[in-house]
């Protein structure tokens, strides 16, 4: 019988580790990896380090002493750490190990967090003993046990009291309901309003206040950015960047035209947002020389060529992955790249020369992309434009800037687009209208107003062009055979069309059961929804009908954009998804030795996930922080009227959205009047139980402030105006019910 030292010696690799914890069910004990990878005890200390290389990655996460879990896998079950809400306020968390937190972000149940007798509800910072599940949106973890407060810090702002001999920490997430006491021996200099994180001091009393152990001062509660700094340390932004990071950075070097196509004598242009900082594309546009496609277009978009400068597996690599992309807050930004790159060398800067990855694509008279080419070249932006001056030299207003570029490149630019919009015309994309507000800051950098962003023909250009860029990028490598991340977004479930189904039968708009589910259906449904009164709130359903878009290496279209290929391209010094495809074009097309690599390619599933919750990370702390920041502004604005419309309705009240600053605020049941109010879910209202008068989703209100809290961001209204009246055919109950307020006979469950 041979022995193991005997067989064929085959060098370990990261591939062949991921592979054999794949093999072992996407976890195992190192013992059990050794054994599969059929390794000696020569080789061990080898597999000690690829197994902490990838611990570091993200790839793997150490459950135990020596067992190890695939960062894709998700367990059967175990400790799991509630880090976090999404967008609808459902709890999400991650499994906590021995070293930390590993596995992809789960949901709790729906209902599995609601307070019990005894107990508080569960909330951010909490440890549930959990086993998964599946509901019709994927999977749950549903609660076995209630474990308690975690190690996980809570963030809070630190108050005086004389109450107390030290003082209290007020909590940020607006979900908690108490304070925590600080004595003198856990204060550890902090000082009223300190924005600090704490951790709930061991043996403390089960019942009574919770104490809490001050771990971290983090900033001020009067500073300008502290909305910011609470939401970057309530939900884990990384910043800040390590120092072979920055040396790295600082070591970089322009790039020269050697290997690359000269594109500079190009006058390609950059359009952003006025106070942009980065650029990373730029775009010019003719008519097509052609014969053979007469009334064509010839639309080029250069991107910038991150990719030279952030090799894979260098220390810019790792760290750009684990920030995932750049978090954009109102007053600042956590950038994925040192600023050195992300505003200078990988920035299209105007009259500079630049490394970019460009592609030139030809649209015939009917807007169709009819081919395309891929270049690395050598650019030099002719200009540098905001949206807003774009469009003013279009509408006949133009700058000494924007004057000479008239004809030769603004007014070719939005012929193009004009023959562009043909083909998306056909295509059909989900048209879902969407306001975006912006908050203003005054020379102290305190919030001065909330103002609704303005939206041209220019955003509308630039999102059309770079639509096209990133869909040529994922046909070539679809066309080319090689691995890539695509952005993905799937159809509606069934159950959420089942919803909107009876959703739509309350404002009398028909969806047929058995008709085929495309963007093109729901713009129908909301294009007859805008002659009515219903528009709003028939445009918030068909948005919440949907499901959310998310990174993979499996190609599932892209359901929203109807299109059957598309990957993220055209932002690569804020996405690191964008940087994997660009890396993937530089392989597929021989454009230089810093391509995707084999290592990369067989971790894509992984680097997919993990990209794809840092942008919801991202997503709720830019949430979080703008929320915080229009508190602030409110706060001295209680007892105030304002109009709105109800943006949610749940069991426990309702959401209202303010018109003037688009502010979310809860208006809590027992302001909506004395009797007892039922969550009809599918309706999206709620009902009187006795005179049936209704709340619904996207009803025009007139509230009063009650409260603002800016450390939580939080917004308490009362509702001024009455319900609607009863819906056609409700019939009033005989029998007089318990008040809302009355609680219910034990074993009886309350509705709604």
């Amino acid at each position: 019988m041979p022995k193991r030292n005997q067989t064929p010696h085959q060098p370990l690799t990261k591939e062949r580790v991921l592979e054999a914890i794949e093999k072992s069910g996407g976890a195992g004990h190192k013992r059990d990896i050794a054994r599969i990878l059929n390794i000696g005890p020569d080789d061990k200390s080898e597999l000690r380090r690829i197994l902490r290389e990838l611990e570091n990655d993200g790839a793997l996460g150490r459950t135990g002493r020596r067992t190890f879990q695939s960062a894709s896998a998700l367990p059967g079950g175990g400790v799991l750490e509630i880090i976090d809400r999404d967008a609808d306020g459902e709890l999400l968390g991650r499994f906590r190990g021995e070293d930390g937190l590993f596995g992809p972000t789960v949901r709790l149940a729906p209902g599995d967090a609601r307070q019990r007798a005894g107990e508080a509800a569960i909330g951010v910072g909490d440890r549930v003993l959990v086993k998964i599940g599946k509901d019709q949106d994927g999977p749950v973890a549903r609660v076995i046990k209630r474990l308690g407060q975690s190690a996980h810090k809570i963030l809070g702002v630190f108050h005086a009291d004389k109450k107390f001999p030290g003082g209290r920490v007020e909590p940020a997430d607006r979900k908690a309901r108490h304070d925590l006491i600080v004595l003198p021996e856990h204060q550890f200099g902090a000082k009223d309003g300190d924005l600090v994180l704490v951790e709930l001091a061991k043996g403390a009393r089960p019942h009574g206040p919770k104490r809490g152990v001050v771990k971290e001062i983090v900033g001020r509660q009067d500073d300008p950015r502290a909305a910011s700094i609470l939401a970057i340390h309530a939900h884990g932004i990384p910043i800040g960047f390590s120092e072979d990071e920055e040396r790295q950075a600082a070591n970089a070097k322009p790039v020269t035209l050697k290997d690359r196509t000269d594109l500079r004598d190009l006058p390609l242009i950059t359009i952003d947002p006025e106070d942009a900082r980065d650029h990373d594309d730029a775009v010019y546009a003719q008519p097509d020389d052609d014969p053979k496609n007469p009334g064509g277009f010839r639309v080029w978009v250069a991107i910038a060529d991150v990719a030279h400068y952030v090799t894979p597996g260098s220390a810019l690599d790792r760290g750009a992955l684990k920030r995932g992309n750049s978090t954009y807050f109102p007053d600042r930004v956590a950038p994925m790249l040192p600023e050195t790159l992300s505003a200078d060398l990988c920035s299209l800067r105007e009259a500079e020369e630049r490394a970019c990855l460009a592609v030139e694509m030809i649209f015939n008279a009917e807007g169709k992309k009819i081919r395309h080419r891929f270049a690395r070249g050598l650019m030099k932006s002719a200009a540098k434009l905001s949206y807003g001056q774009a469009q003013a030299a279009i509408d006949g207003k133009p700058d000494e800037k924007t004057r000479p570029l008239l004809d030769p490149v603004l007014k070719p630019l939005w012929a193009a687009y004009a023959c562009a919009l043909k083909g998306r015309a056909a295509r059909s994309p989900l048209e879902i209208d969407s306001a975006e507000h912006r908050i203003t800051f005054d020379k102290d950098g305190r919030v001065s107003g909330v103002q609704k962003r303005e939206r041209f023909d220019a955003h509308k250009l630039i999102e059309e062009f770079m639509i096209q860029a990133n869909v040529s990028a994922a046909e070539t490598l679809e066309d080319r055979r090689t691995p890539l991340i695509y952005r993905v977004h799937d159809q509606p479930s069934e159950e959420k069309i089942a919803a909107l189904i009876d959703f739509l039968q309350t404002v009398n708009l028909n969806w047929a059961k058995g008709q085929s589910v495309t963007p093109a259906r729901f713009n129908r449904i909301l294009e007859l929804a805008n002659k009515t009164e219903h528009a709003e709130i028939v445009n918030e359903v068909v948005l919440r009908s949907q499901a959310q878009a998310i990174y993979a290496p499996e190609n599932i279209g892209h359901f929203g954009l109807n299109l059957a290929k598309y990957a993220h391209f055209t932002s690569p010094i804020r996405r690191y998804a964008d940087l994997v495809v660009h890396r993937a074009l530089i392989k597929a097309l021989g454009f230089g030795k810093d391509g995707l690599t084999d290592e990369e390619a067989s971790r894509l599933q992984e680097s997919a996930e993990h990209v794809t919750m840092c942008e919801r990370r991202s997503m709720a702390a830019e949430r979080d922080a703008t929320a915080r920041y229009i508190a602030a502004f409110l706060a001295d604005r209680v007892g105030a009227t304002f109009q709105g419309r109800v943006s949610g309705v749940t069991r426990f009240g309702l959401f209202i959205r303010l018109h003037e600053t688009q502010a979310d605020g809860l208006a809590p049941i027992s302001t909506l009047g004395p009797e007892r109010w039922i969550h009809d879910e599918p309706a999206h209202a709620l009902v009187g139980e006795q005179s049936g008068q209704r709340f619904l989703l996207g009803m025009e209100v007139e509230v009063r402030l009650e409260d603002a809290t800016p450390v939580s961001g939080g917004l308490i209204f009362a509702v001024l105006s009455d319900p609607l009246a009863p819906a056609p055919g409700f019939k009033r109950k005989r029998d007089t019910r318990r008040s809302r307020q009355t609680p219910p006979p034990r074993g009886r469950r309350r509705r709604g």
